[in-house]
């Protein structure tokens, strides 16, 4: 069969806050100056926000210049920031710190951000925007001269063996004159556009992290609703980045989550585990004993900053949000700089569209994005997460400074040295780590965690997850390293299998368990896990996440 063509001025790929507020705000200004604009987002989940997970704690800058009556229209932004902790933890006790400036919540609210993307997926297709979730991304679409001229969805009804099934319907091409990008953190489509168009050329290596969440109900007597908490030190060592956020939301609900930096170094350490064993700190066991966890999830988050921000334009289209990088890491904030990513690019392309001219490539969007608060904000900042390459207390020292002293403005950048597969040490290089097993009560596994994600995919269908030599899991990864992917991933996807004697090893991919965190794909020590699509709909169902 042939695909189905549709046509529209701008295609935008990811329904969540970045794709969401540009979509809105080119309908606005095709209102305001009265110049049609045709607007599609496309959306890998099931639905809006099946996808979104983040912490999270919103600063409502970037909604409030999207949509200023955001009260008034319903948004689910109700639980005001009530207090504030910074923790630094050992085994046994927890030491508060001052908090710095760059993580004052004042004015800020504790939120779902799967909820509010729902919400402005509700707003956008108010304002005339078409949305199709359950369609993804599998293909970008190139014309004659290069350019990016649209995106065409995946096939439907293919089966493991790639023929077709009964079911077969072939994906559908969507043209546009402008393509944005807004996969959230290592997307595909943006990892084949950086390397077409070299984007990264000059620019750092990108960081990530891998953030992982659980949604509790704790008992009402224990619930203190807008309180926030972050930690850093025990359970990770001082030479690794990373740390965990406790976020009381409203109707007796606590969003808990761990994040550790993807440079990590040693092949043994379970982010996965490192959160459970989190939870059992006697500084908050005691919140979720009684309780019980109702989500689980992970997800990338892209941290490398402003010198890791790859090249934001190309001829046909642009990048924006997460999938270029917008996370403001000290402050733990990036809803509201990826929604401004996205105006500024609206903006941008609106006005080049409504002048007709015959350049593919919008080149006033990185040049209005460094005329922005945005910029600003990320400049200040970009010296913070590098410097933890240092390790923990060298940072902490090296943070003040830049902040107290400089304000943010040192005549210096600091870099990213490596990028995040290159780090590990060799297994036999590093020292093993015991994990104590699960307690059922405040820890868990993987498996049962998984049950809570809501994760689907059609079972008969090709793997979205494959590798560029089947030989290198066994004679690089589990020689070196010890199979690191059975431990970085934090939903059992991978697994070591050997025979009945123990021998003949082989790596099994359980891709049905995959959450789409990406980790495999960035952490990887060869490179020769590479992540796509699967079909359309697959994958979690986060509610409230």
């Amino acid at each position: 069969m042939d695909r189905e063509v549709m046509e529209y001025d701008v295609v935008i790929v990811g329904a969540g806050p970045a794709g969401l507020a540009a979509a809105i705000r080119l309908k606005q200004l095709a209102v305001a100056q009265e110049h049609e604009v045709s607007v599609c987002v496309i959306e890998k989940g099931s639905e809006v926000g099946a996808h979104i997970l983040s912490g999270a704690v919103l600063e409502t800058r970037g909604l409030d210049e999207l949509l200023p009556d955001w009260r008034g229209l319903g948004a689910p932004v109700t639980t005001p920031v009530a207090d504030h902790h910074f923790l630094c933890l050992t085994r046994e006790f927890a030491f508060p710190l001052p908090s710095p400036p760059q993580m004052d919540n004042h004015g800020c609210y504790v939120i779902s951000l799967a909820n509010l993307c729902r919400w402005l997926g509700q707003q956008a297709e108010a304002a005339g925007v078409e949305i199709y979730a359950g369609f993804a991304g599998a293909e970008v679409l190139y014309d004659e001269a290069g350019a990016v001229c649209g995106v065409a969805t995946g096939d439907m009804g293919i089966g493991k063996d790639g023929e077709r099934t009964a079911n077969y319907a072939p994906g559908v091409e969507l043209r546009a004159r402008q393509t944005f990008f807004a996969e959230g953190s290592r997307g595909s489509l943006t990892k084949a556009l950086i390397a077409r168009f070299n984007l990264m050329a000059g620019r750092d290596p990108q960081s990530y992290g891998i953030g992982i969440k659980e949604l509790w109900e704790v008992e009402p007597a224990k619930h203190k609703p807008g309180q926030v908490v972050h930690t850093i030190g025990w359970p990770l060592d001082l030479g690794t980045y990373g740390g965990a956020f406790l976020y009381q939301m409203e109707a007796n609900q606590v969003a808990v989550g761990f994040v550790v930096g993807l440079d990590y170094r040693n092949p043994h350490l379970s982010p996965f585990e490192e959160f459970q064993r989190f939870k059992t700190h006697p500084r908050f066991r005691r919140l979720f004993e009684g309780g019980r966890r109702t989500a689980y999830g992970a997800r990338v988050l892209t941290e490398g900053g402003l010198q890791a921000l790859p090249k934001l334009s190309f001829p046909g289209g642009v990048l924006i949000g997460d999938a270029a990088g917008f996370l403001n890491v000290p402050k733990i904030k990036g809803t509201h700089t990826v929604m401004k990513s996205g105006m500024v690019a609206a903006e941008a392309v609106f006005d080049h569209l409504k002048a007709g001219t015959s350049a593919p490539e919008v080149v006033s969007y990185p040049e209005r994005l460094k005329g922005s608060w945005l910029w600003d904000e990320l400049y200040r900042v970009r010296n913070v997460r590098p410097s933890f390459q240092y390790g923990l207390l060298p940072a902490l020292a090296y943070s003040a400074v830049d902040t107290y002293l400089f304000r943010g403005r040192a005549p210096w950048t600091l870099h990213h040295r490596h990028a995040d597969h290159q780090t590990l040490k060799p297994a036999s290089a590093a020292a093993p780590i015991a994990y104590p097993k699960p307690d059922g009560v405040v820890s868990f596994d993987r498996l049962s965690s998984l049950a809570l994600s809501g994760v689907a995919h059609e079972e008969n269908q090709p793997a979205h997850l494959t590798l560029k030599d089947a030989a290198v899991p066994v004679s690089v990864n589990l020689a070196l390293y010890d199979a690191p992917e059975q431990r970085y991933c934090p939903a059992g996807v991978y697994e070591i299998v050997r025979d009945g004697e123990g021998g003949n090893p082989h790596l099994q991919i359980n891709a049905s368990n995959c959450v789409h965190c990406k980790t495999c794909d960035i952490k990887d020590p060869t490179q020769n896990i590479n992540w796509v699509v699967p079909e359309g709909g697959g994958g979690p169902n986060y509610p409230n996440m």
